[in-house]
């Protein structure tokens, strides 16, 4: 008994022969990964049917008096019976195909037991089957795994061959012969089969693991490069970026040479062949033009397609690169041979080009998103109030007729405030102490009009006047109170300005003594435009969205009416990491 295990352990090699190959076919993928139809289904049943036919045949033939170890037995006599390797292709047909292939496997290979007759042959038409629907079965139980484990493979698999000895011993009605034949090739088909079927899982599970390796490693060095290349590439395609890029590519994936191109020139040549390269030349292969029009990687494979032409230059591959959907350039990577240019590598320029066209997408898009957040907080930085703009005017035709020299005064100080709105605008933030400034140019016009009934009252505590802040932020908050804190009142309005040091930045609060917030209107201030007759106008709303997008959520308005009455409005800037250079002094301005 020791002797025939060994000897069919042995010829078991042959088919983990097979399985070696059988993983390194893509199409077994598809079985792996339960992406079965009744095509699919039909060519595994087929294939691990053959399998298994191979194990019969590379069996061990066994006779009353012992056993014959000639190889390929055709036939069976009645008395003789078979110990193979069978049930490894029908095991492993159910536990990765699931039902339908493995009893397609086990039709195919009890078909052909009971052709091969002997004393097993009947038994095993009945058996094999049924060993392939119920290994179907138990792979139900571990749909979750890919692949099953080896041990639990090994595990299941020891039951296999006691039922087909059971089965044998049914139908031929434990005759001696049936019993001598079980007692002989019992234990080594149980031990054969099962280790055959662990084996067989392990080497999936090790090519699988050698696959995903492989592609994680190419993945990694796919985004390495496009990582290194992608800062050049950003910046648009120019003679210099194209130059930095073709090092890296040449650097990182060894090849002989490297170019990139535009649409109609080679902007970048690296390596062999360099002499015989000028920048701007430009492109006049077929392939080149191909690459361009379809969008799809080329290769080429003769001296005339390549170019420039060099002697120690056999092949390339031409890997075009999308920017907004359109193909913005090439990538050509140069090798001395076409056989250097494996699967792998055409595999890997696949994945770079979408990777690199992919970030380029991602670049364009942060791109156009910046621009319109640039255009649009320049267009709520240059608002202003038309209402302040008409009152001013107005004042000053009246004052033209009573007080000259004030409404000259005004009409500087009105010009002034403008060209200083203007000027404010064309930078995202400016330091405190210019802010300030532009408030005291504002109050300056508004106290025309007020004359004694406005107090403004504005401090700023020492050294904070380098701290960083969006224009136009302080002259809007105070426009509101005096707008509408203030509307319908006939008592003296007070308007206090603090500006604090805090441990996260520079406390501002803009308060007053008048008529308070609308209740019903505190919790959505500063998220949307208030419109109606309670409107506290787009001036707060503005300065709540730059405040927000240019500094962080942290920094938005916050609403109250204190209990002593009238409005409060603050909010906490950030320090910057560079304070502008300012004035040391505290910033004071009343009016």
């Amino acid at each position: 008994m020791e002797q025939l295990t060994l000897l069919l352990i042995e010829r078991m090699g042959i088919l983990l022969l097979i399985t070696f190959i059988l993983t390194r076919i893509p199409q077994f993928r598809y079985l792996l990964d339960r992406r079965l139809d009744w095509r699919t289904g039909i060519t595994f049943s087929l294939f691990f049917g053959l399998i298994s036919i191979a194990g019969t045949y590379a069996g061990v033939v066994t006779t009353e008096n012992g056993f014959d170890s000639s190889f390929l037995a055709v036939s069976l006599q009645p008395y003789e019976a078979m110990a193979d390797s069978a049930l490894i292709g029908v095991m492993m047909a159910g536990l990765l195909g699931g039902v339908a292939v493995g009893t397609g496997a086990g039709l195919i290979s009890g078909i052909h037991a009971y052709w091969l007759g002997g004393l097993t042959g009947t038994a095993d038409a009945f058996s094999t089957p049924i060993i392939g629907l119920l290994a179907g079965l138990v792979a139900r139980f571990f749909a979750e795994e890919r692949v099953i484990a080896p041990v639990k493979a090994l595990f299941i698999s020891l039951f296999a061959p006691i039922l087909q000895m059971g089965v044998i011993l049914i139908v031929n009605e434990s005759s001696s012969s049936a019993i001598r034949a079980v007692d002989l090739i019992g234990i080594p088909m149980v031990a054969a089969n099962s280790i055959g079927v662990g084996i067989f899982v392990a080497m999936i599970l090790a090519a699988m693991k050698e696959e995903e390796r492989a592609a994680a490693s190419e993945t990694q060095r796919a985004l390495h490069i496009a990582e290194m290349a992608l800062p050049y590439l950003k910046r648009g395609l120019t003679f210099e970026t194209a130059e930095a890029t073709a090092n890296i590519l040449r650097r990182e994936l060894g090849a002989a040479a490297v170019a990139v191109t535009d649409t109609e020139k080679i902007l970048a040549y690296v390596g062999l062949g360099t002499t015989r390269h000028v920048q701007g030349e430009l492109m006049v292969t077929e392939l080149s033009r191909l690459a361009i029009q379809t969008g799809d990687i080329q290769i080429a494979a003769k001296k005339e397609q390549i170019q420039p032409h060099h002697p120690a230059i056999g092949a390339a591959i031409i890997v075009p690169f999308r920017s907004g959907g359109q193909v913005a350039g090439l990538m050509k990577l140069y090798y001395p041979s076409v056989r250097q240019i494996r699967p792998v590598e055409e595999a890997f320029a696949k994945g770079l080009s979408k990777l690199i066209s992919n970030q380029l997408d991602i670049a364009m898009a942060e791109q156009l998103r910046s621009l319109m957040k640039d255009a649009e907080l320049k267009a709520l930085q240059a608002q202003i109030n038309p209402h302040f703009l008409f009152n001013t005017l107005n004042a000053i035709v009246t004052l033209i007729r009573v007080k000259p020299e004030e409404a000259r005064r005004v009409t500087v100080q009105l010009g002034n405030y403008m060209r200083m709105n203007l000027t404010m605008t064309q930078s995202p933030l400016v330091p405190l102490y210019k802010e300030l400034e532009h408030l005291q140019t504002y109050l300056g016009i508004v106290n025309i009009r007020f004359e004694d009934q406005l107090y403004v009252d504005c401090q700023c505590e020492p050294g904070l006047e380098g701290a960083v802040i969006p224009p136009s932020t302080l002259q809007p908050l105070v426009e509101n109170c005096i707008h509408h804190g203030f509307k319908g009142r006939t008592d003296r309005g007070e308007i206090h300005v603090l500006l604090r040091r805090r441990e996260n930045g520079v406390h501002i609060a803009v308060s007053d003594n008048g008529n308070g917030f609308p209740i019903s209107l505190l919790e959505t201030l500063g998220q949307t435009p208030v419109t109606g007759s309670e409107s506290t106008g787009l001036g707060i709303y503005n300065v709540n969205r730059r405040l927000t997008s240019l500094l962080g959520p942290e920094a938005g308005l916050i609403f109250t009416n204190p209990p002593g009455g009238g409005a409060r409005m603050e909010c906490t800037i950030p320090y910057p990491d560079e304070r502008c250079e300012a004035a040391n002094e505290g910033y004071d301005c009343r009016g």
